[in-house]
């Protein structure tokens, strides 16, 4: 899959996510079709085209962990967004999964 259909298939299956809600690098990779592509999530969104509009925010680690190299504004930055958005965390940081994780979109 070339680079540049493999990003705007992220960023497709991205602009799905609802407010309250996260997933993570891994699932998004299994959404496009190839759960190996984890790490080309996270740059696709980290080069990120339309930070207001693709919310790259809602995509946090296989633990709940948020980015430390958040692209728009550090890892306090995605916090502060996921919050506004009524997302609930577990007391050492992590997004509580159990609660906001999106499977993605349904059939």
């Amino acid at each position: 899959m070339a680079e540049g259909k493999t990003f705007q298939k992220v960023y497709e299956i991205v602009r799905q996510i609802p407010k309250g809600k996260v997933t993570t690098y891994g699932q998004i990779a299994c959404l496009i079709g190839n759960p190996r592509l984890s790490r080309a999530v996270g740059y696709a969104l980290h080069v990120n085209p339309e930070p207001g509009v693709i919310p790259c925010h809602r995509v946090v680690n296989r633990f709940g962990g948020l980015s430390e190299a958040f692209a728009f504004g550090g890892e306090n930055q995605q916090r502060i967004l996921l919050e506004g958005e009524g997302v609930v965390f577990l007391p050492d940081g992590r997004v509580d999964l159990q609660s906001h994780f999106w499977i993605g979109p349904r059939e």
